[in-house]
């Protein structure tokens, strides 16, 4: 017996040795891999990225940002449907276990010892809880090591968080496939919209079981590639959610002889042909956050752009750039296809295809007849990214050459020429060729009281060129800058009918550098002395360069930079001509200063920005209302905006300036805009030798900047004149924006006199004339009295003497 008891007691010393040394043993693991694990602190303020979203002035979706597609919801929004199936689908005993389901991988365990050597894929037991430590802190090597810092960092995540914080992490953390190339889903609400186009409230159980069946394996139950085994997983987990009582047997049978029901969502800003506009706002969020804010930060970022006129400027620039190019001929196909035997909608869908260039169709000549053509067009993609298995065939006839100056379609193309079309309004069964223009430029439509583009279109086609013309390049404004010279005159004791010399004029520029002999466009000759308006309205060159001698270049340098054409003018007189460089946007945003009676603005394509919280960290408009905090009404006037925005221009001077520009819409350069039939005013430019084409425009509420031009400057040729072809892209765009509302006139400010003058003299007069706007005091008397400059030859004082008005001779 006292054997027996030795035995037992060196038996139980033994454990107890074992035990304590395997505690110990354990202990010191334990501690060797807790040592460098995150505390709480990194997993209480952990913030997975998020997807930055752009939305439209409508609120419409128009572009995301990421590294990782993920929209992040609370638990609190996540319907209990959604939770029960990724409970049943990856860990039943959530709510049960502490972090290890012990049971579960006891049961995994005898799983896949039964199964071993059936070649099935064993049972893994990792809780949600470890799947959280895993994608969150831990990563995802498959190693003993990661395993137990996996185990240990989700037991301190059950002490740390709560179950539904648990689980909301995880929800939002879980990758879930691409259905389509190029968007991973990175949480159930990314997955909701990619997959199904809707938001997590609407899923139904198809649904919702189909994304908790992906985390295990999302490329492997890809609904497309593999849609019967996405099928056969899908309905695994409706058994599973019977099974655990959440879903009644009827239902989740009817459930599982439904179709999956993916309809892939895609957004794209080609839809409002946005992709300039986009990129603009990436690059400008960007600039003041970088570049981790805007593809991981989840902003909100409500676009200013509306896209009604942003579908109008396109169509409008796109319309005058074909206008410009077609006259210059057929250049050839886009390529050559050889399309042997096979399936010709496989040879052309291989081919990059313009996505932003609608309603133009990619084709391939299939068949050449006579004076027509059969062309097959590009099956673009379905939702799986694959090529659609339809084949549409469309034919080309000679009235879709006719630009061409051809006769017939077989003396352009032949069998295999890859070329755009554009399907018939009358007929889409049959289209007319087209061809992309060499020549490109950049529209920009401006709200002029507060900066807001509605509407700015870079290029002919972003997915071409994503070089944006309208912020990045820099080109020579020409005639369109003259307005500020005018400005600068007027607000320093010029009027709109002092008299200016239209004749040549030589200035020596010193330092070896010769004589500068500037021209008249179209190399016209004098016409003796001219009102100040006459020199805008007939854009004189003469006139402009000897007022801005008089007033001097700093000052008009001065002006330029209020308006915020040039940061650092250089003072030479060619700049007065508009040869110094500056950009659409910029000369939009200082005409949409005269248009506003001279307030400074600061053009945005952004209204506010939040971050995922929903906290605005952004806002363009500064005005404030400390009226509109009030509590409640006790009978008070109502709230009033203050705008702090400074006065870079006295507003009767801007309105002088509108006036004239005015009249260069009725009676001068600008005439082709007249048609639109409301109130409009603006400028053309053409730069020396043509090589840029520019008109600036606007109507009271919206201030409109228009450039062509090749990208390498080159001649655009004799013809080619601002008024020819950049005039008529706005007068298009404006058509269509202001097709449907009434003609308001512009806005005249307090203090002007208006006076009818003769247009030619500008002096007084009782009939005919047009009316004329003064500052108080600076109205011409009557009779006036001329001053002549010093230099006026004796024969132009004598005709100045019959036709001059107030203000002087200059």
């Amino acid at each position: 017996m006292r054997f027996i008891l030795r035995s037992m007691a060196e038996i139980v010393s033994a454990l107890s040795v074992f035990m304590l040394s395997g505690a110990a043993a354990a202990g010191i693991v334990v501690w060797s891999y807790s040592s460098d694990l995150p505390g709480f602190g990194k997993l209480q303020d952990y913030e997975p990225p998020v997807t930055s979203r752009v939305h439209a002035g409508d609120g419409r979706l128009i572009g995301e940002f990421a590294r990782e597609w993920r929209l992040y919801l609370p638990i609190s929004a996540v319907p209990q449907n959604v939770i029960e199936a990724y409970i049943s689908a990856e860990d039943k005993n959530f709510y049960r276990h502490g972090g290890v389901d012990l049971a579960g991988l006891a049961r995994a365990a005898l799983s896949n010892l039964r199964n071993a050597g059936s070649g099935r894929r064993p049972q893994g037991a990792s809780t949600i809880t470890q799947q959280v430590a895993k994608n969150f802190l831990v990563g995802t090597e498959a190693s003993l090591e990661r395993k137990i810092r996996e185990t240990l960092v989700a037991l301190r995540i059950e002490g740390a968080y709560s179950k539904d914080k648990i689980l909301e992490l995880y929800l939002n953390s879980i990758y879930l496939g691409a259905p389509t190339p190029g968007r991973g889903s990175y949480g159930i609400a990314a997955a909701a919209l990619n997959y199904f186009n809707k938001s997590v409230n609407e899923l139904e159980l198809r649904e919702a079981a189909y994304l908790a069946a992906l985390p295990k394996a999302p490329t492997d139950l890809h609904p497309f590639r593999n849609r019967e085994r996405a099928i056969e997983r899908r309905n695994y987990v409706i058994d599973r959610m019977v099974e655990n009582g959440y879903v009644e047997r009827e239902v989740g049978e009817e459930a599982k002889r439904q179709s999956l029901g993916v309809t892939p969502y895609a957004v794209s800003p080609n839809n409002i042909a946005a992709g300039y506009f986009v990129e603009e706002i990436r690059r400008e969020v960007q600039d003041r956050y970088g570049e981790k804010k805007v593809v991981e930060g989840g902003l909100s970022i409500r676009a200013t752009v509306d896209p009604e006129l942003q579908l109008m400027a396109r169509k409008a620039l796109v319309d005058g750039l074909v206008r410009y190019d077609e006259p210059r001929g057929w250049r050839g196909p886009v390529r050559k296809l050889d399309l042997g035997e096979g399936d010709w909608g496989e040879v052309l869908g291989a081919l990059k295809v313009l996505g932003d260039v609608a309603p133009w169709r990619l084709g391939v000549v299939l068949k050449i007849a006579g004076d027509s053509a059969r062309i097959g067009l590009h099956p673009l993609l379905d939702a799986a990214g694959n090529l659609r298995a339809e084949r549409r065939i469309v034919t080309l006839a000679r009235d879709g050459i006719r630009w061409t100056r051809r006769a017939r379609v077989s003396q352009l193309l032949s069998v295999g020429d890859v070329v755009y079309v554009e399907p018939l309004a009358s007929d889409p069964a049959r289209v007319r060729l087209r061809q992309i223009p060499e020549i490109n430029g950049a529209i920009v439509a401006m709200e002029p009281f507060s900066g807001r583009v509605l509407a700015m279109v870079g290029g002919f086609s972003h997915d071409q060129s994503e070089f944006n013309r309208a912020t990045q390049a820099l080109r020579q404004p020409g005639s369109v800058f003259k307005p500020f010279v005018y400005a600068a005159a007027l607000d320093n004791g010029y009027t709109p009918t002092s008299l200016i010399l239209d004749e040549p004029v030589s200035i020596d520029q010193g330092g070896g550098l010769g004589v500068w002999r500037p021209k008249n466009a179209g190399r016209a000759g004098g016409s003796g002395p001219q009102t100040l308006r006459n020199g805008i309205q007939r854009s004189k060159n003469f006139m402009t360069v000897r007022l801005a001698k008089d007033i001097g270049m700093p000052l008009v340098g001065q002006y330029a930079r209020r308006f915020g054409v040039y940061d650092d003018m250089p003072f030479v007189l060619s700049g007065a001509l508009g040869a110094v460089e500056t950009t659409v946007m910029r000369m939009t945003a200082a005409y949409a200063m005269l248009v506003n009676g001279g307030k400074r603005i600061r053009p945005t394509l952004i209204d506010r920005i939040q971050d995922r919280y929903g906290k605005t960290i952004f806002r363009h408009d500064r005005r404030t209302c400390p009226a509109c905090e009030a509590a409640r009404w006790q009978e008070q006037a109502e709230p009033r905006l203050t705008d702090h925005s400074e006065q870079v221009i006295d507003p009767l001077t801007a309105y002088q300036m509108v006036s004239i520009l005015e009249g260069t819409v009725r009676a001068g350069t600008a005439r082709v805009v007249h048609s639109v039939g409301k109130p409009l005013g603006g400028k053309t430019g053409t730069t020396n030798g043509a090589k840029d084409l520019w008109f600036i425009g606007f109507s009271p509420d919206l201030a409109v900047g228009v450039y062509i031009g090749h990208d390498h400057p080159a001649p655009l040729g004799a013809s080619a004149w601002g008024s020819r072809y950049a005039a008529p892209i706005f007068r298009d765009f404006m058509s269509a924006a202001l097709r449907d509302k009434p003609a308001v006139p512009f806005r005249i400010p307090p203090g002007t006199k208006l006076i009818r003058v003769d247009p030619l003299s500008g002096l007084r007069t009782s009939e005919g004339g047009i009316l004329e706007a003064f500052k108080p005091g600076t109205a011409p008397a009557d009779p006036a009295v001329p001053r002549f400059s010093e230099d006026l030859p004796a024969e132009q004082q004598d005709r100045a003497a019959l036709t001059t008005g107030s203000g002087g001779l200059y």
